[in-house]
């Protein structure tokens, strides 16, 4: 398997695959990912299997410390030079779950935020998920502030 950063033509299949991940009140639309890609391409890691993207995992840099619900809608957001490089999505298509993908990614863009000098990772995730992003180190920061799509999530931190 092979990570490489998207690009506009990448698209269609984020909008599938992120579909197929997340239920409609929680998943990015066409046009939010359609502005990720022209913002920060660099900040969107796709993990492709013989040329299929299987998974991928995105988000803006910021100088906030906390993900704000605003950012997944607000491309705008991004700061190049921000202190935390927040993850809004890790999505595998259901075929290739417990293939350990989304581990593979998430060991990428960890080694990449600590490469580019960041504080550190900020997530959001439900409840029964905080076990597994803490085996990268992430720490639960408890309820977070957010009301996206409807759902109770928990804000998780990397520091370096």
């Amino acid at each position: 398997m092979q990570i490489r950063t998207a690009n506009p033509a990448d698209l269609p299949v984020i909008a599938q695959i992120e579909a197929e991940c997340f239920p409609p009140a929680e998943a990015a639309t066409w046009d939010s990912f359609r502005q990720r890609l022209e913002q920060y391409p660099d900040h969107f890691w796709l993990l492709e299997e013989d040329g299929k993207v299987v998974a991928f995992v995105n988000g803006m840099v910021s100088t906030e410390a906390d993900l704000l619900d605003e950012m997944y809608d607000n491309a705008a957001m991004h700061d190049p030079q921000g202190s935390w490089q927040m993850i809004f999505g890790v999505d595998t298509l259901p075929a290739y779950r417990r293939r350990g993908c989304a581990q593979q990614l998430l060991r990428h863009v960890i080694a990449q935020a600590h490469a580019q000098g960041r504080k550190g990772l900020v997530l959001t995730c439900k409840e029964a998920l905080v076990h597994y992003y803490a085996k990268f180190g992430f720490v639960s920061e408890g309820p977070s502030a957010s009301t996206h799509g409807g759902a109770a999530w928990y804000q998780m931190r990397l520091t370096f």
